[in-house]
């Protein structure tokens, strides 16, 4: 590993211009994990931890920011084990969070088909998937808890599909050569997300839960060096409000609606952990982003979102292109020794199921050969003729279809009689605010759960395992370690008028009367598009120095811009959804630049973040874990100064780092 210590106060590259210079930190480290075997950390963890008595619960106050999978997992526990929680979401209801939209399935080392899977093998899997970017210690403990999430969720009456002899069933997913996915046909997350927005619910009935629909938090207060509140807007009156507490949850989700077509809710945005950041949390590796391959093309400019078809579909579709670049005949008229099955080809041990970013970079690869399919070439196919003639079409419909019927009202298309057509697309984000092993910050009292945080996905997230991370910080780890925080760090109420409660107060509402005021003539949207496409270009499937140097000398002139000439119609004090774009924009406009500085500075491949500078032979990812073996952890000093760059050193112990390989 390089020594940074004698390089704190230096710039990392002298030859680089002021917009893409950082500074290098001291080492950061997770000093929360125990010693030990891993496979007994998670229950010494929880063993050492100190307890709050249940009579004492009630007199804590918890902010818990999000309702999905991890928020609502969260603030159900929380409120069942007697804290007072206070809940948040910008939608009109809980039940409406982005985790609704997963579709193909969550992962857990159950082992039914006993095909050789366990607690080890996830682990295993998942470490690997990540391309040996992930902390060991959090894997770990993931696939432990993998098996606690399915008994709760089946008590809570999530309706999993089960197979002949009465079990759950489990099918495949990429990455793997073991049958681990739980599913509920195409409609896994909105299941599970009912699981706990029924405990939600139980909770807010009980009044356990105050919760607060349609508000989303501007800004976080720190006092005294803890967080100690948000500050929220009501996005029906416009009111700004202060919400003070003895800890705060953020479970907001990933940042991909920075690329502005992506797979999430348009409403999903990084305003909370990006304020979070700006008060002192490290954010830790923004460049690892995922690109779905497995997402209905791109019709036109006027998309302002793109559709994912679940990665399941894998099992039984298979991927293909025309051998011939240009051949734009129907794929009926294409025929066997003509097409280029070339998954299959290529990785003939994994097949259609190769990893995330292996088959999103394969499909582009073809693409750029200029053998893609349908509109501008962009697509491949994704044929289930095979699946219908094997199986039928009743087993087929069985599995998949609502995706099926999703697809036909999106393209007027019948997957039953024509090859879908995919490409890849942004979906995931792999980087957050940097936790330790409590999944708190660097801020004590901040704690960040799910996709908000980085921990446990490396540089490639593999399918089906969003949705096992949500749901295991929120039901079990954030439960156990929050309350341990709270017993150590015994607080006195916040003073309502405290400095630090007006500071963050002023500062949100400045900026808010600054984008109503300013009566310029972009729109919101304008930019925000703008800034995707750049990103998608620069800093997407491939990056390489010079795309990224141009975005890093791009992004600080379209900041400036935008606050020159952004337009706002409308008031404060009314529903205002072109305030509320403006806002999280003027946000993605600065970790946009954080994201190319952190891609320009790892000169290596890995998972999602491929440089093109840094691959094999065969045009596979390079890793360099000699120089990049670490989490990137930035910390912020302030508008247009230089970033700090804190790395953790990553050890690997149990799953030993080699060149990934899925032949």
């Amino acid at each position: 590993m390089p020594d940074a210590a004698d390089h704190t106060t230096q710039a990392a590259r002298a030859d680089l211009p002021p917009y893409a210079q950082y500074r290098v930190g001291e080492p950061i480290a997770d000093t929360k994990a125990p010693s030990g075997p891993i496979q007994e950390q998670w229950d010494t963890r929880r063993f050492e931890a100190k307890l709050v008595n249940p009579a004492n619960r009630r007199k804590y106050k918890v902010l818990v920011v999000g309702t999905g999978l991890a928020g609502g997992a969260a603030g159900a526990t929380l409120a069942e084990q007697g804290y007072h929680v206070v809940q948040f979401c910008y939608q009109d209801s809980p039940r409406r969070a982005h985790s609704i939209a997963a579709q193909g399935g969550i992962n857990a080392a159950k082992n039914y088909r006993n095909d050789g899977d366990s607690v080890h093998r996830l682990f295993y899997d998942t470490v690997k998937g990540g391309d040996f970017r992930a902390r060991e210690s959090n894997v770990r403990r993931l696939a432990q808890i993998s098996v606690e999430i399915i008994d709760q969720c089946v008590a809570q009456g999530v309706p999993f599909a089960r197979e002949y002899g009465g079990l759950l069933d489990t099918r495949s997913f990429g990455g793997v050569q073991v049958s681990r996915t739980f599913y509920a046909r195409g409609q896994t997350g909105q299941q599970l997300l009912l699981g706990a927005y029924q405990a939600l619910s139980r909770q807010i009935a009980a009044g356990a839960v105050e919760m607060h629909p349609r508000t989303e938090m501007l800004d976080l207060i720190v006092v005294d060096g803890r967080a100690r509140g948000i500050v929220a807007r009501d996005l029906v009156t416009g009111r700004i409000e202060t919400h003070l507490a003895d800890a705060v949850v953020l479970a907001t989700g990933g940042y991909g609606n920075v690329f502005y077509l992506s797979t999430n809710a348009k409403n999903s945005n990084a305003t909370a952990i990006w304020r979070a950041h700006r008060r002192g949390a490290h954010f830790a590796n923004p460049c690892f982003t995922q690109i779905h391959p497995t997402c209905i093309p791109r019709s036109g400019d006027h998309q302002s979102k793109l559709t994912l078809m679940s990665e399941s579909l894998r099992n039984d579709g298979r991927i293909w292109v025309p051998k011939q670049a240009g051949d734009t005949r129907p794929p009926a008229e294409i025929p066997e020794d003509e097409r280029d099955y070339y998954l299959e080809r290529r990785y003939p041990a994994f097949g259609n199921l190769v990893p995330r970013d292996i088959a999103s970079r394969a499909a582009k690869s073809v693409c750029d050969e200029g053998r893609g399919v349908g509109p501008g070439g962009q697509g491949v196919y994704l044929d289930f003729a095979d699946a219908l003639a094997r199986l039928g079409r009743p087993a087929v419909e069985e599995k998949y279809g609502n995706l099926f019927e999703m697809y036909q009202r999106i393209t007027a298309e019948d997957p039953y009689e024509v090859p879908m057509r995919i490409y890849p697309a942004i979906h995931y984000t792999m980087g957050g605010l940097w936790v330790d092993y409590d999944l708190q910050t660097t801020i004590p009292g901040l704690f960040a759960i799910g996709e908000a945080n980085f921990s446990d996905h490396g540089a490639n997230r593999l399918g089906a395992s969003a949705l096992m991370q949500g749901l295991a910080d929120g039901y079990f780890v954030v439960p156990a370690t929050l309350g341990d925080y709270l017993a150590r760090h015994p607080h006195d109420e916040v003073d309502p008028d405290h400095p630090a409660v007006h500071e963050a107060v002023g500062e949100v509402t400045d900026r808010l009367y600054h984008l109503l005021s300013n009566n310029g003539d972009r729109s919101p949207d304008s930019f925000h598009r703008e800034l995707g496409e750049l990103l998608w270009e620069d800093c997407g499937m491939a990056r390489s120095e010079e795309s990224l140097r141009k975005a890093l000398e791009r992004i600080p002139e379209l900041r400036r811009e935008f606050w020159e000439r952004i337009r706002v119609p409308g008031s404060g004090t009314e529903l205002n959804q072109s305030l509320e774009k403006a806002n999280r924009v003027s946000d993605h406009l600065e970790l946009a630049e954080l994201m190319c500085l952190d891609a320009l500075h790892r000169t290596e491949s890995c998972g999602g973040h491929f440089r093109v500078e840094s691959q094999s032979e065969g045009g596979e990812a390079a890793r360099d874990d000699d120089a990049f073996s670490y989490a990137a952890a930035w910390e912020f000093t302030g508008s247009g100064a230089p970033p700090v760059l804190h790395r953790e050193d990553l050890a690997f112990e149990y799953v030993h780092p080699t060149q990934r390989s899925y032949k």
